[in-house]
């Protein structure tokens, strides 16, 4: 390899301390962007359920038809649908609500590879920061639908569950659908309790079905008294909603 090869193609050096200064300023100025940008964005969107789950599952797959009837539930419970603004099962949520009349946001990331925003959503906005996303998407959330997923899916079930756990939010109702899939999850969950690094009362801390009306009655049920509606007026302050 010549000099100018080596050049254009430095390695990349993951551990190699700290950065100068001014490089970690502008890290953390982007960062703060894309909070502010996904405060103008979602801060009239109303109580949302967000549903997560695989960008992977085709409209023929019996998870994205029960994430469409999910997303139409949502709609008629007055809420909005919030997804990760992809395909499979966030683009069935969004088009449940959709279809029903219902309000239908996505929170988008940018990745490797192209990921659109799927044709149902009403607002959307794209993160560049996997973090600042999962953040925004409990922030505006009163309510956890989780389907079946990938690495990214149960990072968000896990994650959430110890906000939960945790008491950094509280009361707020999760169903985990899909008994087949989920099982083997569930009981690793019970062994963690046996081997005391979770508490019993922790397996209380979210509704695991296969029922779909049962999952929308626990939201309910949570939600009215926890979470009562009240009439917000609108200060615009950052010119949200442009």
């Amino acid at each position: 390899m010549n000099a100018k090869n080596e050049t254009k193609h430095q390695p990349i050096i993951f551990l190699e301390g700290a950065k100068p200064r001014l490089r970690e300023l502008k890290f953390a100025w982007n960062i703060f962007k894309q909070f502010i940008a996904g405060f103008r964005t979602l801060h009239f969107i109303g109580p949302c359920v967000t549903v997560f789950g695989s960008a992977r599952f085709e409209e023929s797959h019996a998870y994205y038809q029960a994430a469409m009837a999910f997303g139409k539930g949502i709609a008629k419970l007055g809420l909005t649908t919030m997804t990760g603004g992809g395909s499979g099962i966030m683009e069935a949520a969004n088009r449940g609500a959709f279809e029903a009349g219902g309000k239908s946001v996505g929170c988008n990331i940018k990745l490797p590879f192209e990921q659109s925003a799927n044709p149902y959503v009403q607002k959307s906005i794209t993160f560049r920061y996997f973090f600042v996303r999962k953040v925004l998407m409990v922030k505006y959330s009163y309510a956890f639908v989780i389907m079946p997923g990938g690495f990214g899916t149960m990072d968000e079930l896990y994650e959430t569950l110890t906000l939960i756990q945790t008491n950094t939010i509280n009361h707020f109702p999760v169903v985990l659908y899909g008994k087949s899939y989920y099982q083997p999850m569930i009981d690793y969950i019970n062994e963690m309790a046996k081997a005391g690094t979770i508490s019993l009362n922790d397996l209380d801390l979210f509704l695991f079905t296969d029922d779909i009306a049962e999952g929308l009655n626990h939201i309910k049920r949570h939600l009215r008294p926890n979470y009562p509606k009240k009439a917000r007026k609108k200060l615009w302050w950052l010119f949200e909603g442009n």
